[in-house]
């Protein structure tokens, strides 16, 4: 979270240029008790007003004189006990961004202020106050998202948890450079934060009732089909509608997705309303940098006895890689008493990374690092939280106390520690010079972390066969899945994660019927309905595939993907008009949708038009298809269009991408050959044979060239080559024989 800094000048300076007249000093005498003008304006605008300001979520406006004289009193008694501003961590432990804190300066004016009666000063002395609008504060929006329905909250009760669910109309991908929360209703909505549901599954899991919200402070949701880990706080409280994010560190919002507004209500007496909106900013530039969030936790062992006053939660966590702590966020409940968090080098070094001696779940927040933290590579991350449930805690909700476990209402609790993270390097290199993302490894850390702590704690043993499964361990991957489905027989997720493995390991037959499986548990599971029809689209099963992509697009109208899967499957059973028409549907949602591009390509080939195909194969290469199979068509829609140049670069791209695919050496070597290289062709032929050296046609074509070079015995063994591969290679035996031919005539 990013909150945007309120600047004031507060520096006049006055000359005085008549003749014959001394210059008068100008400074503020030091025994002069405090003006408003001077000192105390300056003091609230830049740490009150972003509540304290009409229609703000404080009770009352700070921006004239005129409001501060009015709640002077109030003003003197919140800002002298620090309960206001509100600032929960303590100093010297880790140097917090947008720090609010008064300083022993700031409330000492104050009080000097307030007993001297309130002296304005010179009015037109005092900074221009800030301003602020009643709609965005960061302008309009690139895309405003409003909740579907209106939730209403009773006049009295407990405090409330909502999610509310924002399907995201976009049609391609885009990067959100920073958020803004208008709650609807500033009195109700206590502190709000936004996560990304990926595959819509929070609504896909409430059809009928998704609309108004669905109840519950934890929500479990995957991150669909890549590795995909929370990296932002996009956390609302009424202090920081904006959040704006790091120079390059958008966050990617895809066709599809849905953003998921967490929202904490509390009554105020009175029945009220909300419906908050969300508006996003976009650039269209994506992220160079890819931070992580990691979790500390223990709420297993809350389980806190009436009257305990010093209950005790710790974790801890080893950081495998070097890592710079951008920001931090705890949480408790109302039990939370003191939170504190430190992080230990593998040299005893330590470093404070917060600490909160009198906690208020009222006044949390992200708090944000000044310069990052650097955390060396095997430092351990720690977190001690102390819970007071007797009598004594002011904040208790019992009276007289009760025993309190862990749980995801107010009146339970909870003891979170949420760190973001930089890896100082992208990418991880092992000793045999594999390449990792280094978040994967952070997050394997994390996961066999709390195995370790619970072996039976489903969702860690989850993302660590993803895992597995990313990091090409599919069988590793199987087992756990297979574990994990004894023990959840309904789960359509696990079914599906271990069908994905399963055709990953090479067992594609399994794979099919496990995918059918997941579909059995639940019909309308879009991964699960993808997934199978492209499995049966690559195994050539084009009949069921063509139905499951028709039954997904009957759900899912606006799905480019399944669109383009539908249109190859089509093209493949001798439909063309019938694929072109979904190619075309899946481009006009998605121009840049790869298979659609690809796919329609060939199809365009097949059907002798070239020139449309070498269209559409430069936009997929401007969209970032730079795999050899993209180049191997553009090049031969070149050489179709008269483009043999052309095709030769398309081709050395090919091999740029992939230099062990024997196919693009091959191509190159005939397009050279077209053009009278023979020195240039042989030498990529060779290069093709080298890779793969039981290629029949690969050795008879090389023997072609070297007769066409001049170099008969070359040619010779080149044929007799393929002929050893396969005997009943037509071609290799009838050059063989005109070889022998040629020579006996001489």
């Amino acid at each position: 979270m990013r909150r945007r800094s309120q600047f004031v000048l507060n520096a006049v300076t006055i000359l005085s240029s008549f003749a014959g007249i001394s210059h008068a000093q100008t400074h503020p005498d030091a025994t002069a008790p405090p003006t408003w003008s001077h000192q105390i304006a300056p003091i609230l605008y830049s740490k009150c007003t972003t509540c304290h300001h009409p229609g703000g979520a404080g009770p009352f406006s700070l921006l004239t004189y005129e409001d501060a004289r009015r709640w002077s009193t109030q003003i003197l008694t919140v800002t002298q006990s620090r309960f206001m501003p509100p600032w929960l961590p303590e100093p010297g432990y880790g140097d917090f961004a947008d720090n609010r804190r008064l300083s022993a300066e700031d409330l000492a004016n104050i009080k000097r202020w307030a007993s001297a009666g309130m002296p304005e000063g010179i009015r037109a002395e005092a900074p221009a106050p800030p301003k602020y609008t009643s709609e965005w504060q960061l302008g309009l929006p690139d895309l405003i998202l409003t909740a579907p329905e209106s939730f209403t909250v009773p006049a009295d009760g407990q405090d409330l948890f909502r999610n509310f669910v924002y399907p995201v109309n976009v049609t391609r991908t885009r990067y959100v450079r920073a958020i803004e929360i208008l709650p609807g209703n500033a009195r109700v909505v206590h502190h709000a934060n936004i996560l990304i549901d990926r595959t819509a599954e929070l609504r896909r899991q409430h059809p009928s009732d998704w609309r108004a919200g669905i109840p519950g402070m934890g929500l479990e949701i995957g991150s669909g089909d890549r590795f995909d880990p929370d990296s932002h706080f996009l956390f609302w409280k009424p202090d920081t509608p904006a959040v704006i994010e790091p120079p390059g560190m958008p966050w990617r919002l895809d066709p599809g997705n849905d953003l998921i507004l967490n929202t904490h209500l509390k009554p105020t007496g009175r029945v009220e309303t909300v419906q908050p909106r969300i508006g996003l900013y976009f650039t269209d530039t994506p992220p160079a940098r890819a931070p992580m969030l990691l979790q500390l936790e223990h709420d297993a062992v809350l389980n806190i006895p009436a009257g305990d006053s010093h209950f005790v939660v710790e974790d801890e966590l080893r950081l495998p890689i070097a890592v710079y702590a951008l920001g931090i966020y705890p949480h408790a409940h109302y039990l939370g008493k003191q939170l504190e968090a430190w992080s230990i080098a593998p040299d005893g070094k330590r470093t404070p990374l917060i600490l909160i001696k009198d906690w208020d779940i009222d006044r949390q927040s992200v708090y944000n690092y000044r310069k990052p933290l650097l955390l060396p590579a095997g430092s351990v991350l720690h977190m001690r939280y102390v819970y007071d449930n007797s009598a004594a805690n002011p904040r208790n909700p019992a009276n007289p106390p009760v025993r309190v476990r862990n749980g995801n209402r107010s009146t339970d609790e909870m003891g979170h520690l949420w760190l973001q993270v930089l890896p100082v390097h992208a990418v991880e290199r092992n000793s045999s010079g594999a390449e990792t993302d280094s978040r994967m490894l952070l997050e394997r850390a994390w996961m066999e972390h709390r195995l370790t702590r619970d072996p039976n704690d489903s969702l860690a043993a989850y993302n660590v066969a993803s895992l597995d499964t990313m990091s090409g361990n599919p069988a590793g991957a199987i087992a756990i899945y297979r574990k994990l489905a004894t023990a959840a027989p309904k789960d359509t997720r696990i079914a599906t994660s271990l069908a994905a493995a399963e055709e990953q390991n090479g067992d594609w037959q399994s794979a099919l019927d496990t995918y059918r499986h997941a579909l059995s548990l639940d019909a309308n599971y879009t991964d699960a309905r993808y997934d199978l029809a492209t499995l049966e689209l690559r195994h050539e099963q084009y009949d069921a595939a063509a139905a499951d992509y028709r039954t997904l697009l009957q759900q899912h109208p606006d799905d480019a993907a399944a669109h383009a899967g539908l249109g190859t499957a089509l093209a493949q059973l001798q439909q063309p008009d019938a694929g072109r028409t979904e190619f075309d549907r899946a481009l006009v949602l998605d121009p840049a949708q790869p298979d659609a591009l690809t796919n329609y390509a060939s199809l365009e080939l097949a059907e002798s038009n070239p020139q449309h195909a070498q269209e559409l194969l430069t936009k997929a290469v401007a969209a970032g298809a730079h795999d050899a199979a993209t180049y191997q068509q553009l090049a031969l829609a070149d050489q179709q269009t008269q483009h043999p140049a052309e095709a030769e670069v398309a081709l050395r791209s090919a091999i740029a991408a992939d230099p062990s695919d024997p196919t693009s050496h091959s191509l190159l070597a005939q397009s050279l050959a077209a053009r009278g290289d023979l020195v240039g062709a042989i030498a990529e032929q060779q290069a093709a044979l080298r890779i793969n050296q039981k290629d029949a046609d690969g050795w008879s074509n090389l023997g072609v060239l070297h007769a066409q070079s001049g170099q008969p015995a070359e040619a010779r063994n080149d044929f007799e080559r393929a002929l050893a591969i396969d005997p009943q290679h037509a071609q290799a035996r009838a050059n063989l024989q005109r070889l022998n031919n040629g020579a006996a005539k001489q």
